[in-house]
């Protein structure tokens, strides 16, 4: 937020808002009808469905504010100030590194562009097994629909780079189904570098659409700017089963030129900083519903490499870094068709690259430098079973359980063998002990030996020899929906079982983990429930706010 305590004060009420000086405790009081805690997949959404309803909308983002002229595409910059903590982020315990966007715009503006819609067996799982209705219907079919046609969503790739070249061949070679991977960008989008921020501007992430629709209709976006709490008082609302109500938001500017807190005042308070700091932000409010912070679901990620030497004669083009990040997709099944894992490909800077390859010796790291850009990595998600826990910012943990590490072997196996049969020269995986296959002169058994080596066991302090890193750029399911305050942290409509006017429309909601990239999964949900929250405010179902609000 480039502003001043006398700048913001004007471009408020520029915008029509109503603000007050309360010098006795030192900050402003800000009224609006709807104030959104993050502007994300979920955030940015719910920003323009009720700034467009006509509601007065206030968005806060503790990231800063960056077009496409203002990313440098550098690795360590980037993640400094585009990412949670830096793009350092860890369970507790060193198992899994977490990647989450911190900007405006969220994870949408650092994400790699995948726009794959809700599996229909997931939809019928969540409406029958979960009993959220909705999730089974027409109307979340229209949300998808209406989200992938606000971000232009493509269906296929004009030219891929080189490791999805890599991941399209090896399919095809072993006779595996591999389809296109759909895009919020055009066909020709060629872009290497979008998890740093899309510098083509051809990436349609929140940043360039919902919140541009936001703020024609007249919403409000303060950047570097931190919810603190809900402000939350007890209700006397009879018959309710809710015994408090939000009034709002209390709020800092981390920017020095803002010498006064903010406290904003709004029929409906939205969170929507996502399935890491929902739950956080929730519990230091004095919530207290069981399943805040609880179930945490982290797609969590393994990789495998393959080197493919530059040469005249090469079928692949291109180096690692360049072309659109994810354009291929392959879902590994068990022998009766259940989906098991799902394979893509990453963005890997050089340093990430570096600090991902186990150490071998000086030697050899060198090696493996000089190799990074004709080196394929292929990434092994799946939808987790087991799960974790947030309560507390920047302090997460998170267990796998059997059938997760079961499916993540089967992942790992297969991609190696898609490597292998695309045509690498080597092939391996980031395991501690460097587990990797020279290719050349390998006959089938061998490969197959090699493949029985593979293991997923997590991170130095599980105790084995043998461990892995795992990553997690997709974090979900922290403030649950359920039919019920025994089920779930929020009802069918978002709403905390507890506050009265208290939201959540991010990837905490979802009632598991949903093993796809969860862009399109997020954006429809949250899609969803603002047009349930606007519809609400046309009926005037909200309080009106008083002036004795503190």
């Amino acid at each position: 937020m480039y502003q001043t305590d006398t700048s913001l004060l004007d471009s408020l009420a520029d915008k029509g808002l109503k603000v007050t000086l309360d010098s006795k405790n030192n900050l402003y009081k800000i009224k609006c009808d709807v104030v959104i805690v993050g502007s994300g997949c979920g955030g940015g959404v719910a920003a323009a469905v009720l700034a467009s309803s006509g509601q007065k909308v206030i968005v806060l983002e503790k990231g800063n504010y960056f077009t496409a002229s203002d990313y440098s595409s550098l690795e360590g910059p980037s993640q400094d100030q585009l990412y949670e903590s830096g793009g350092i982020l860890a369970t507790v315990d060193g198992k899994v590194m977490i990647q989450a966007g911190s900007t405006v715009g969220g994870g949408s503006a650092v994400n790699w562009s995948a726009c794959i819609r809700t599996p229909d067996s997931l939809l019928q799982e969540w409406a029958k097994d979960e009993k959220i209705a909705f999730f089974g219907g027409s109307e979340y079919v229209s949300a998808m629909d209406a989200v992938c046609e606000r971000i232009g969503v493509t269906e296929s790739c004009v030219e891929e780079g080189f490791q999805n070249q890599v991941l399209r061949k090896g399919c095809e070679n072993l006779g595996l189904a591999v389809h296109f991977a759909p895009r919020n960008s055009s066909e020709k989008h060629y872009c290497g570098s979008c998890g740093y921020g899309c510098k083509k501007g051809e990436k349609k992430g929140t940043d360039s659409t919902w919140l541009v629709d936001a703020v024609d209709h007249g919403a409000v976006i303060l950047s570097g700017c931190k919810a603190e709490r809900f402000v939350l008082e007890k209700s006397y609302k009879s018959g309710s089963i809710r015994k408090k109500k939000c009034l709002g938001v209390m709020a800092k500017s981390l920017s020095n030129n803002i010498t006064k807190r903010l406290q904003i005042e709004a029929k409906v308070t939205i969170s929507a900083c996502g399935a890491l700091l929902t739950p956080p932000l929730m519990i230091s409010s004095g919530l207290k519903n069981r399943h805040i912070g609880r179930n945490l679901h982290l797609h969590p990620v393994l990789m495998a490499w393959g080197y493919f030497p530059d040469s005249i004669n090469s079928e692949f083009k291109g180096k690692s870094y360049e072309g659109g990040i994810i354009t291929s997709v392959h879902e590994v099944v068990s022998a009766d068709s259940r989906p098991r894992a799902i394979i893509e490909t990453p963005a890997l800077g050089p340093g990430t690259f570096a600090a991902l390859c186990p150490w071998v010796s000086g030697l050899d790291i060198k090696k493996r430098m000089l190799r990074f850009s004709r080196t394929a990595h292929v990434i092994v998600i799946i939808r987790d079973k087991g799960s974790g826990v947030v309560r507390t910012e920047g302090r997460a943990s998170f267990e796998l359980d059997a059938s997760d590490k079961e499916n993540m072997k089967a992942g790992l196996r297969q991609a190696l063998r898609i490597l292998i049969a695309a045509g690498a020269v080597e092939v391996g995986t980031h395991r501690s002990d460097g587990l990797r296959l020279k290719c050349e002169g390998t006959d089938k058994k061998e490969i197959e030996e090699f493949l029985d080596e593979v293991s997923a066991d997590e991170g130095p302090q599980s105790l084995v020899e043998k461990w892995t890193t795992y990553s997690s750029a997709h974090q979900m399911g922290s403030c649950r929906m359920g039919i019920n305050e025994k089920e779930g942290a929020v009802d069918q409509n978002g709403e905390s079982w507890e506050a009265e006017g208290l939201f959540v429309c991010d990837g905490s909601v979802l009632p598991s983990a949903v093993g796809v990239n969860p862009m399109i999964t997020i954006e429809s949900t949250a899609y969803f429930l603002s047009k349930r929250i606007a519809e609400s405010l046309r009926n005037n179902s909200f309080p009106v706010l008083v002036d004795s609000f503190c």
